[in-house]
């Protein structure tokens, strides 16, 4: 049996999961309700309260687990990575038809019509789900009565072939604690987004992707042998190399997204006194 992890299993000490009961002790067990983010992205924080700290964030159309609603909070489980925090109600609509596509370009807009002339109605971010009802024409018409460009989409059945390539393409993205939106992001969120339009299940914490991923760093390890995609997980810390002796990775020093030389970048983050601590292949075996 596992580890309990707060960040992945829902309970506290007056309320948890139903399917955690018989594994932690709360004074009452509820079963969650399926709900669905009706916004372009939603905080999920560490508390109830819009100042909290922000562990990271449900992108449009992601199912969620709702356990409690109260004072204008969700307490939620994400359908994605389950995830568990705190979401505006306001964020949650009632779940809607499956999705069949996600966004594929950098940033999309939806509009009201499938006409750009129109005035759009939200700006939605890589990876965001979509339940497409009907083609039309260079649009996709949602469920929800909205369009996008076909062109910004692709099915969920599509799986990109190169991860490194879509984490490039958030190069000069803010660096965000918690984010996972082409507005901000921080380093997992990056590797999770990458990883997962890859088609690779991937955890949301850089700690969470060192266990799935990562072996510990071997006696004479040839750092220039890393190749295109091989994680470079610190504690706190993970980045992708994007070619030999090359890093590319979101980060608090830059405060963006960058790609730089993989050397000085190991150097620096040992000198905060954060060594590398492991290194991976993500859907390949270990390095």
């Amino acid at each position: 049996m596992t580890a309990l992890d707060r960040r992945l299993d829902a309970y506290r000490d007056d309320l948890a999961d139903r399917r955690l009961e018989g594994r932690v002790v709360a004074r009452r067990y509820v079963d969650g309700v399926p709900r669905q983010v009706v916004v372009a992205s939603a905080p999920v924080r560490r508390a109830a309260a819009p100042d909290a700290v922000q562990d990271t964030e449900a992108l449009f159309g992601e199912r969620v687990l709702v356990f409690e609603e109260q004072d204008g909070w969700a307490w939620v489980q994400l359908g994605a990575d389950g995830y568990v925090g705190y979401v505006p109600v306001a964020a949650l609509g009632m779940a809607g038809p499956e999705a069949t596509h996600r966004v594929s370009a950098l940033r999309t807009y939806v509009y009201p019509r499938p006409d750009i002339k129109s005035a759009p109605t939200a700006l939605l971010s890589l990876g965001s789900l979509l339940a497409v009802a009907a083609d039309a024409g260079p649009f996709l018409r949602l469920a929800d009565g909205g369009y996008v460009a076909a062109v910004h989409t692709v099915s969920l059945a599509t799986i990109a072939s190169d991860p490194v390539a879509i984490a490039a393409r958030f190069i000069g993205t803010p660096y965000l604690w918690g984010g996972k939106t082409s507005l901000g992001l921080d380093c997992s969120g990056l590797v999770q987004l990458a990883l997962g339009a890859a088609g690779v299940d991937c955890p949301r914490d850089s700690d969470m992707q060192a266990v799935a991923f990562g072996e510990p760093v071997p006696p004479g390890l040839d750092w220039q042998g890393l190749r295109r995609g091989d994680l470079v997980c610190w504690k706190g810390h993970v980045g992708l190399v994007s070619a030999p002796g090359r890093l590319l990775h979101a980060n608090a020093f830059h405060m963006e997204t960058v790609e730089e030389p993989l050397m000085p970048a190991i150097e620096r983050i040992a000198a905060s006194g954060s060594p590398v601590m492991a290194v991976g292949r993500p859907g390949a075996g270990t390095v």
